[in-house]
């Protein structure tokens, strides 16, 4: 991603929709239950299954609106679909993610979980 996390995370604050997502209870006692280190292999495991392919035959709705923390920082972070990826990160659509590239989704995403965690 060619911007830093703090950029992202402020521009994101921007948009009305993205700043509207926040994690559930529900989602905070699921990370309590099994930890950042579950949580972030979560990530890694969504971002690579269900985001990184070239080709994702149901994209744009690949993502859950919610059930799993990650899901949520997902839209929050308009890391959600490869339309979003693409609009916000200029990551174009039709070729597969890099390492890279999932390493920085990844990295935002446990980013903005934190963040959510540090809010109480």
């Amino acid at each position: 991603m060619a911007v830093t996390i703090a950029e992202a995370l402020k521009r994101l604050q921007k948009s009305d929709f993205r700043a509207g997502f926040h994690l559930s209870r529900q989602d905070r006692e699921y990370i309590a239950e099994k930890g950042i280190p579950v949580i972030r292999q979560h990530a890694s495991d969504f971002v690579s299954n269900r985001l990184a392919p070239a080709e994702i035959p149901n994209d744009g709705k690949q993502t859950p609106m919610r059930g799993h923390p990650v899901f949520t920082a997902q839209h929050a972070c308009a890391c959600c679909c490869r339309g979003c990826l693409e609009k916000w990160y200029r990551i174009p659509k039709g070729r597969a993610l890099t390492e890279e590239e999932q390493a920085g989704i990844v990295a935002l995403l446990m980013a903005w979980i934190t963040r959510e965690l540090k809010k109480g």
